[in-house]
């Protein structure tokens, strides 16, 4: 659940990196030890004029890159928090929902990625409208009472299908308001000099997350039930609402009343602006490119191939991590040191290599080969199926290291979490369409031709990225 976690921070912003004028709400952060922008840090772009795009950069070569701003990290820290509390919870309801079949399984997922893409335009807007802040905040305390009924209720009734496909439907609402919010957070916080950095850091807690969440979740479920993991998400909200409390960036005022017309109105306008723009608009076609092509290839691929080639499940599971541990690398070697100086190249290049890391698995060997039981058996094969993932996961982590400063940074103050909008409805509805086709061609054909059919997209991607001037030159 991106929820509390997902992908923003902060009070009156001091930081030389907002872009929106200040508001009531932004008085100094006496706890702020963010230094003063100086010549160095200060980005034109964001200071020419409020309002207008936030171009993404990289430190000069020999210059040292500046520190993130201590508001981003403690904000960064909640999120971290909540991401952990967020993918135990996840695993929970998937454990409850199985007991109940597979369609009901289904049906619980449904639940959740039905209202998040049907409403998350409007979310952006209303973010926009009305404050980011306001908007996580309200969206922490009704997941926070959410969690905390959910837990009560499972712990004296057990976990019914109906309160599971309540409690989803809650969480696919609550994130179609709060993703647009969150997402638009490090843009507020961070100058554009650091912000593939912090994106970068950021996208590592999130693969931290994404790789002791489920293991979490398990022993929570083993401990206490779905009760358990819910209270357990409860806490890690109340943290993420303290952390709110205590940080807070500068936001426009909205400049005039805006009724469910007017919200709608202004969300068509983001959609205009993003398919208007020509870098936003290479940046999301990437960006949908590379969800359908690279996203189902783990979730969906990794085990058809790994049941095709007689690996086992342990390899598979390899395989996957493989794949977290190449996009942990990445990330953190970026929030370290900088993205490349042309970011567009950088998303390009990250394509070309997964591409390479996905034909790696399409064509590794399979039958059981000698005795290794915890890889199935089949050693050759398994070993490079999991090199396959390593690199797979360095590309994808290259990819989203550079493609998301660029979206952010392309984005003007006043649309910046109906940009974030539009980017999740892009994600989502090319994953919902190449899972469903890639799932009907393995069933016709096997397992190899959908994972080679995503490398070739997945390349020529990355190609069309390098051949476009906008993208080239970003």
């Amino acid at each position: 659940m991106a929820t509390s976690t997902d992908p923003g921070p902060p009070t009156p912003s001091t930081d030389p990196a907002s872009t929106d004028p200040a508001s009531a709400d932004a008085a100094p952060d006496p706890a702020s030890t963010d230094p003063a922008p100086d010549a160095a840090s200060a980005d034109p772009a964001v200071t020419a004029a409020a309002g207008g795009p936030a171009r993404p950069g990289a430190p000069r070569p020999g210059v040292r890159p500046a520190a993130l701003p201590g508001r981003y990290l403690l904000w960064l820290g909640g999120v971290q928090i909540g991401l952990l509390g967020d993918a135990a919870l996840y695993f929970a309801l998937g454990w409850a929902a199985s007991a109940h079949g597979g369609g009901a399984a289904g049906l619980v997922l449904t639940a959740i990625t039905l209202p998040r893409t049907a409403l998350v335009l409007l979310g952006g807007a209303v973010a926009d409208r009305f404050g980011a802040r306001r908007v996580m905040l309200v969206g922490d305390t009704v997941m926070l009472a959410a969690t905390l009924a959910l837990a009560g209720v499972a712990s004296g009734r057990g976990a019914s299908l109906g309160l599971l496909v309540a409690a989803a439907a809650v969480i696919g609402t609550v994130d179609a308001f709060y993703l647009p919010a969150s997402g638009s957070m490090p843009r507020r916080l961070v100058g554009a000099d650091r912000l593939p950095r912090a994106l970068a850091l950021r996208q590592a807690g999130g693969q931290v997350a994404a790789l002791f969440g489920a293991p979490l979740g398990g022993v929570l479920v083993a401990l206490g039930g779905l009760s358990g993991a819910a209270l357990a998400d409860a806490l890690s909200f109340g943290v993420v609402l303290l952390v709110l409390l205590r940080v807070r960036p500068a936001e426009a005022a909205p400049a005039r009343p805006a009724g469910a017309s007017g919200l709608l109105r202004e969300a068509a306008a983001g959609v205009r602006l993003a398919a208007g723009d020509p870098l936003l608009r290479a940046s999301l076609l990437l960006t949908g490119a590379a969800a359908g092509a690279l996203l189902p290839v783990v979730s969906l691929l990794v085990p058809l191939l790994a049941r095709a080639r007689d690996w086992g499940a342990g390899a598979a599971g390899l395989v996957g991590g493989g794949e977290g541990a190449g996009v942990l690398v990445v990330a953190a070697l970026v929030a370290w040191r900088g993205g490349l100086r042309r970011a567009g190249v950088g998303a390009a290049a990250g394509l070309c290599t997964a591409s390479a890391g996905i034909a790696l698995l399409a064509w590794a060997p399979g039958g059981p080969v000698g005795d290794a039981p915890v890889l199935g058996g089949a050693v050759p094969g398994a070993v490079v199926a999991v090199a396959g993932g390593v690199v797979l996961g360095a590309g994808a982590g290259l990819f989203a290291c550079h493609i998301g400063p660029l979206v952010l940074g392309a984005a003007p103050s006043t649309h910046l979490s109906r940009v974030q909008a539009v980017l999740t409805l892009v994600q989502s509805g090319a994953l919902v369409l190449s899972t469903g086709l890639l799932g009907v061609l393995a069933d016709a054909a096997g397992a190899r031709p959908p994972a080679l059919l995503c490398a070739l997209a997945t390349g020529a991607a990355g190609l069309a990225a390098f051949a476009s001037p906008t993208l080239r030159r970003a």
